[in-house]
């Protein structure tokens, strides 16, 4: 497997910068929802099924799409521009279908690359998510459904390489709705010979967002009203020119924020059809929203209020909303459960938040609900908050991109000041970040990273960075 090109772009190893936030001001004011970064990704890696043109609007500018641009080009994708938000792409030929092995464990987007470039020349070599073996990760739903397609498959180390004469379709009924193994399926499916059926499908609006797309390519699928995705494969696929949905992890995030600062702030773009579980729980727990011609509007109605949540497949109450609520429920009176049964490992970001000063106990146990598939399983995958808690300021490491996000929450809400290590992390999948939450009044700037451990903020607080 190749190292990266010179000019390929890959993740920072480091912060360029860290954050310094002085809590305790409401946030009020107007900000514009980006693009969704899960959706994007996604349309990308689906424009290597066709040599033509295809043009993407509402891209969000972060680490992420970048990165996913830089894999691209490295097989051969023509990369232009056409505004601050909309990007053309043509693959006119797979130039190299081996990605570097230096992708393996930034994201899971090259192992949904396999489909488009077996299809386009029959082989393809892609890193593996976190560069170790598939039973550590899920992607065995992916290559299950690969090999009944006809795909010939060679698992290494850190890597795997497929193979195939040509992609037919196949019954594939997956174990879990996996988002990935969804899109995977389909991205393979739409140019297999014959029809393929996906049973227990995910039908995340993200996976609606990439069917809309590959059907305006040509492709014919299928919804069924019981999780099954139907899909008659077609010859070729053309360009197509698609405008990615609002992100409604970035949506809930502010939408959190707001509440919890008790301010209030319009979310420009968002759409309530997207959000609807979680402002049910909003709702609950003492937030309100309003829905404009222009997106939503979120505040504090009343004394916030323990409540039980559980994360679930579409259309439940999603994993990457769990963070930021989690930050929510240290204001809010009594012991609130919410019960993780998506990601059994999901919680390491609360000890932190424990340390500000927040009441957060984990379980092994399926508090709050029904047993879930972690049941028995020695994962501590509830949490009890307890509150309401005072917040005090400190030096906070952000361990990964939804972390960081419920760090930055944090520290709005806290007293005193906060300086957030960790930055690359929240920019990977938020646009703009700092300005974002400037513009509606946070108290948030930026400090090289290589800023002294005593250094004084602006305010005059005095702090050390954190080694968590």
């Amino acid at each position: 497997m190749r190292e990266p090109s010179s000019g390929t772009t890959t993740p920072a190893g480091s912060d360029r910068h860290w954050y310094r936030i002085v809590g305790g001001a409401p946030l009020t004011g107007s900000v514009e929802v980006s693009g969704a970064k899960n959706s994007v990704t996604k349309l990308l890696v689906a424009t290597l099924l066709t040599p033509e043109p295809c043009t993407l609007s509402r891209v969000p500018r972060i680490v992420e799409v970048d990165v996913v641009l830089g894999m691209l080009a490295e097989l051969g994708t023509q990369v232009e521009w056409l505004d601050s938000h909309t990007v053309r792409v043509t693959t006119p030929r797979i130039e190299d279908a081996s990605l570097a092995e230096a992708y393996s464990g930034v994201n899971r987007i090259p192992i949904l690359m396999m489909g488009p470039l077996l299809h386009r020349v029959g082989e393809a070599v892609v890193p593996l998510p976190g560069g170790c073996r598939i039973g550590k990760r899920p992607v065995d739903f992916h290559l299950r459904g690969l090999r009944a397609m006809g795909a010939e498959i060679i698992e290494q180390l850190r890597s795997v390489e497929v193979k195939t004469l040509g992609l037919h379709g196949a019954h594939v009924t997956l174990p879990f709705p996996s988002v990935g193994a969804t899109e995977n399926l389909l991205l393979a499916a739409v140019r297999a010979k014959g029809t393929t059926v996906i049973s227990n499908a995910a039908v995340e609006p993200e996976i609606i967002d990439l069917i809309l797309f590959l059907q305006q390519m040509g492709a014919l699928v299928d919804v069924e009203v019981d999780r099954t995705i139907v899909v008659q494969g077609v010859e070729a696929l053309r360009g197509a020119t698609h405008e990615a949905i609002p992100d409604r992890i970035e949506v809930a995030s502010f939408a959190a924020a707001a509440v919890a600062t008790n301010g209030r702030v319009d979310v420009v773009g968002a759409r309530q059809e997207h959000v609807a579980t979680f402002l049910n729980h909003l709702r609950r727990l003492g937030g309100e929203f309003q829905v404009s011609p222009h997106g939503l509007t979120f505040h504090r109605a009343r004394e916030l209020t323990a409540t039980h949540v559980q994360t679930d497949v579409h259309p439940g109450y999603m994993t990457d909303w769990q963070q930021p609520l989690a930050v929510l429920l240290t204001q809010a009176k009594g012991a609130s459960v919410i019960h993780e049964t998506i990601y059994e490992d999901r919680f390491g970001y609360t000890r932190q938040l424990n340390e500000m000063g927040a009441d957060i106990a984990l379980s092994t146990f399926c508090l709050g609900g029904k047993a879930c598939r972690f049941a028995s399983r020695d994962f501590e995958h509830s949490a009890v908050v307890s509150g309401p808690t005072r917040l005090r300021g400190t030096d906070l490491e952000i361990p990964d991109l939804r972390a960081g996000f419920a760090y930055v929450m944090a520290a709005l809400v806290a007293e005193g000041s906060s300086l957030i290590s960790g930055t690359r992390f929240l920019e990977r999948g938020y646009e703009d970040p700092v300005g974002k939450l400037r513009s509606i009044g946070a108290l948030i700037e930026t400090v090289p990273a290589d800023v002294p451990p005593d250094s004084t903020d602006s305010t005059g607080a005095a702090g050390s960075r954190a080694t968590g």
